[in-house]
């Protein structure tokens, strides 16, 4: 397993509780059963987790799992939104070993809460029986591109061939999936050639663009200036001037292939469900109000 394959540092903490208050705009609640995450994606805004943590060690290199008291009330949460694995992949490879998420799944058994599973990994499949006893749930499997070898690149996840097979048995069974195409890297991931690929094995396809800051920004620019050095004019536009016009472009270019398929487009709205068998809600997330700004000026 890839996870042999590098030295990780793993230690079982206690938490005093799995289920934390989020500002997200998504959710009510998220729910992490582990700290930091294996995968190792060069993009990974979640590395910031390096400051609270105590680990000195590069993000990818160590993995937290948490104990916490068992869930005793999970009807406290029917209406509310929880998303499982804001800033860790609850099924890391070290799952499969330890069963965090298992055991979370098994408490939460009872409620109605809305429930979000983000994921890079088809080892959710493993637990399909327990999920499908959840009235209200989508498992979402993070997708930005076909290319295996960008791919490996920029994660220690397993194929992307293997994620879509997952997709599909869970749509298969009558389970909201979404596909969710993040980070999209301007003019490397190809996001028309995605939504064809997933358009009938999900519900959902969520967009949302690469943000860069912090320590990743400098490695992942020096990335493309190794491997794609005919993008670099146009990462310094995005990435070192601010400039939003591809993002605006973009958007507008992914509205239109929407409509050219049949598919419901909406801007930083995703509640909103269609019946299980209708074509997905393609959901905008990268359009912030700086991007709406800028459009709105150059409407105007």
């Amino acid at each position: 397993m890839q996870f042999e394959e590098k030295e990780i540092t793993v230690r079982e903490i206690k938490s005093n509780s799995v289920i934390s208050k989020t500002n997200l705009p998504t959710g009510d609640y998220c729910v992490n059963p582990y700290t930091g995450c294996i995968h190792a994606c060069k993009y990974c805004y979640a590395s910031f987790m390096n400051r609270f943590s105590g680990h000195n060690e590069p993000w990818g290199s160590y993995l937290d799992v948490k104990t916490w008291p068992c869930i005793l009330n999970p009807k406290k949460y029917d209406g509310k939104e929880l998303i499982i694995g804001s800033v860790t992949d609850p099924y890391n490879p070290f799952e499969e070993k330890f069963e965090r998420t298992k055991r979370l799944l098994l408490e939460l058994r009872g409620t109605n809460a809305k429930i979000t599973i983000i994921t890079k990994s088809d080892l959710v499949a493993r637990d399909l029986d327990i999920i499908k006893n959840f009235p209200n749930i989508c498992v979402a499997f993070s997708i930005n591109t076909l290319d295996e070898n960008f791919k490996n690149d920029m994660d220690s996840a397993v194929s992307i061939e293997r994620r879509l097979r997952a997709m599909k048995t869970f749509y298969e069974n009558k389970i909201r999936t979404a596909c969710f195409i993040s980070p999209i890297f301007p003019q490397i991931t190809n996001v028309q050639a995605i939504m064809d690929t997933v358009i009938h094995q999900c519900n959902f396809i969520w967009l949302e663009n690469l943000n860069l800051r912090g320590e990743y920004k400098a490695k992942i620019l020096k990335y493309i200036a190794e491997r794609y050095p005919e993008l670099v004019p146009l990462y310094d536009e995005i990435y070192r001037k601010n400039d939003n016009q591809y993002w605006v472009e973009l958007a507008a270019e992914l509205q239109n292939f929407c409509k050219d398929r049949g598919l419901i487009y909406v801007v930083d709205n995703g509640k909103l469900v269609r019946p299980f068998n209708e074509p997905p809600v393609v959901v905008n997330f990268f359009y912030h109000s700086k991007i709406k700004q800028s459009a709105k000026r150059r409407k105007d």
